[in-house]
């Protein structure tokens, strides 16, 4: 059994039914005891951003906000916002949520690359 998970949501608005299976996803293996490292890609990137992720609707799936908040409070969770998708949205370190990292490529490879490790894309 995988000690970490990493999640890359590439989804949001856009495909509200894959990024919310991400999010529930991270939020369920915190939950269940397992490091999870959430990295927000792509149109998920926005929701790097206070009350974005409180404007997120889906029918029938648990808010995103609550979700995201999950990850955040958790020890054993990390939330990461990818490099060039803050700047091509020009969002900042100062911009983002309390928690949620910038970062890129480079530690998203060291995070996938170790054994016991599993990588989910959505």
């Amino acid at each position: 059994m995988a000690n970490k998970l990493v999640i890359k949501v590439t989804s949001g608005a856009d495909a509200p039914e894959r990024c919310s299976q991400a999010f529930t996803v991270a939020a369920v293996a915190v939950a269940s005891g397992v490091e999870v490292s959430l990295w927000l890609t792509g149109e998920s990137a926005w929701f790097a951003l206070p009350g974005r992720a409180a404007e997120f609707e889906l029918p029938h799936a648990a808010p995103l906000s609550d979700l995201l908040d999950a990850v955040l409070a958790a020890e054993t969770a990390r939330v990461t916002l990818c490099t060039q998708c803050a700047a091509r949205r020009d969002i900042g370190e100062s911009d983002v949520i309390a928690g949620v990292r910038i970062a890129g490529a480079q530690l998203f490879v060291s995070e996938i690359m170790p054994d016991g490790v599993q990588a989910l894309v959505y």
